[in-house]
């Protein structure tokens, strides 16, 4: 028997214990000096309690109980909290101001990534005040907390979800539309937001228009107006007065500093309803943690309550100073590393170190330095790498990886961003930030079989109820067929596709053309079309927040895309 524990999930020793127990207390001692007073929430909450509530992130852990109701470990405390007040609290005139800390239990789709799915969520819920005082109060003590817990370098980003909601509402977009809008925004998406806003977009121009040019928007108090020049001649401003009586109140604090607006902030729309932020230290590759106002939570759950909150997972808080951070991240690696990478230039943030971009193999590379040259950047030497796996040029850095590689690459914070396929991305399913369709490496998804196999094919189905389909990518194939409702059992294969249907392995295949000549070599037909894929530019959603050389090489390329374009 192997001696381990569960994956994702880790003893903690002495040494590390201590400091987690050190920071712990000067965090609890800053809230109680605020008047949040200590709750704990139980473990295990009915499922249906807490889908009440609103969006919740994985749920990994369900069980049922003696009972048959179905049970889940807790994935965030904010909905107990939200329950909790609703009821045991209910008449009560408040305010109520609560402080906890807690495991919770997570993990995303597919669990891509080596994480942690027990981390340690310490944060505030503030139950009652409400408008800008209200909000000022939560994310000035976010602040004093990330600073207290030991956190030097880090950058909160802030926006208000009213804009977005008032601008879909007198839109007159479908529930369907909008909802396909909303988690564009939720995935930070802005290629899928290009897409939704184009050709055949469903709404008035004017507001596909400012529904496009919304998560670009970002910097300082100017950004509140820019965001206010867009949206004011359609009367969509709902939220930017509390924001900006915030911002007024934050710099009046002192800590006016630590916030960049940023409105491709946008999570959890069903569960925020104002205000919403997030944290990040410079090369850390994920949030410290987040927050925002809920005003509609509490009332899900019995009494209406206006309310705000906020949580920092204590682990990564503990990352963001060790010496060890990916990239070579922190305060210190900054302030050795060489200025920005020509033609694209920073402007005084905290990344001054070299810019680290994922470039692809392959197909896709010729594509990928060309692209990168447009935009400015120096490419010698990485036309020609020989056996190196890195080159680096003044102000940047060049990962030579697989495409299918890149997205995990960025998404870990190993590199800032990367260009890959669309395939690869989709297959990956990684937390990136997708944010320029580059337009080279067109190909396409197709569902191929041999040629006058289909009556056999269906008929198979027909009597089994399933076919078995062989692909590289099974994550792509079985959307498909989901979509489609059609039970498939899917064979993964890592080359050679079509030999599983000449072989008799497989009836279909789901695989990647460009031109159809291997199919057609093979006596393969296409039957279906899956989508297709061009190459696109993506980056670290922490990267891209605290360095502003991404956003500027962002510009950079799309700009040289569109120039193609219009050739």
């Amino acid at each position: 028997m192997d001696m381990v524990t569960p994956a994702g999930f880790r003893d903690v020793l002495a040494q590390e214990a201590a400091e987690r127990e050190r920071i712990s207390a000067a965090v609890r001692d800053l809230f109680s000096s605020r008047g949040y007073a200590p709750i704990e929430t139980p473990t295990l909450e009915v499922m249906d309690v807490m889908r009440a509530g609103g969006h919740m992130t994985g749920v990994p852990f369900k069980f049922f109980d003696s009972q048959g109701d179905l049970l889940a470990m807790r994935p965030d405390v904010t909905l107990q909290v939200a329950r909790m007040c609703a009821t045991r609290l209910a008449g009560q005139p408040g305010p109520f101001r609560f402080r906890y800390q807690q495991r919770v239990f997570r993990e995303t789709e597919g669990q891509m990534r080596a994480a942690a799915r027990e981390v340690t969520q310490i944060g505030i819920e503030c139950i009652g005040p409400s408008g800008a005082e209200g909000d000022a109060e939560v994310l000035q003590l976010f602040c004093e907390a990330l600073e207290t817990a030991g956190v030097r370098d880090f950058t909160i980003s802030v926006a208000t979800v009213g804009v977005l909601r008032a601008l879909l509402a007198a839109s007159g977009a479908s529930a369907a539309w909008s909802e396909q809008v909303l988690e564009a925004f939720h995935a930070s998406n802005f290629v899928e937001l290009d897409l939704l806003t184009g050709v055949g977009c469903p709404v008035p121009p004017v507001f596909a228009q400012a529904l496009r040019a919304l998560p670009r928007i970002r910097g300082g108090r100017d950004a509140i107006e820019e965001a206010r020049a867009l949206v004011a001649p359609l009367g969509c401003e709902d939220g930017l007065d509390e924001l900006s009586g915030m911002c007024d109140l934050l710099d009046a604090a002192g800590v006016g500093g630590r916030v960049c607006i940023d409105f491709s902030v946008m999570s959890s729309f069903d569960y925020y309803t104002g205000m919403v932020f997030e944290a990040y230290a410079p090369g850390l590759g994920s949030p410290l943690g987040s927050g925002g106002r809920y005003d509609n939570m509490v009332g899900a759950y019995g009494e209406d309550r206006p309310a705000a909150g906020f949580a920092f997972f204590l682990e990564q808080v503990m990352a963001s100073s060790s010496a060890a951070l990916p990239n070579g991240g922190g305060a210190d690696a900054a302030a050795t590393s060489e200025p920005g990478a020509p033609g694209v230039g920073t402007d005084g943030d905290s990344a001054t170190r070299p810019l680290r971009i994922a470039v692809p193999k392959g197909a896709l590379n010729a594509g990928s330095i060309a692209a990168l040259a447009a935009a400015g950047l120096d490419v010698t030497g990485l036309d020609d790498p020989g056996r190196q796996l890195i080159i680096s040029n003044p102000g940047v850095d060049y990962v030579i990886v697989r495409p299918t590689d890149a997205p995990v690459f960025v998404e870990l914070g190993a590199a800032d961003c990367g260009i890959c396929g669309k395939d690869s991305l989709l297959e990956a399913e990684a937390e990136v930030m997708e944010l320029v369709d580059l337009g080279f490496g067109g190909c396409r998804f197709v569902v191929a079989e041999p040629a006058g196999a289909r009556e056999a094919v269906e008929e198979r189905y027909r009597r089994l109820g399933s076919i078995r389909v062989a692909t590289k990518y099974p994550r792509i194939a079985a959307a498909h067929y989901a979509k489609r409702g059609m039970q498939v059992d899917i064979v993964k294969l890592h080359g050679n596709i079509e030999l599983a249907p000449l072989t008799g392995m497989a009836e279909r295949i789901v695989d990647i053309t460009a031109t159809g000549t291997t199919l057609r070599e093979n006596n393969l037909v296409v039957v279906e079309d899956v989508l297709p894929s061009t190459a696109r530019f993506f980056a670290n959603a922490c990267s891209f927040r605290t360095d502003s050389r991404i956003v500027k090489l962002a510009a950079a390329l799309a700009a040289s895309a569109a120039n193609k374009e219009d050739e």
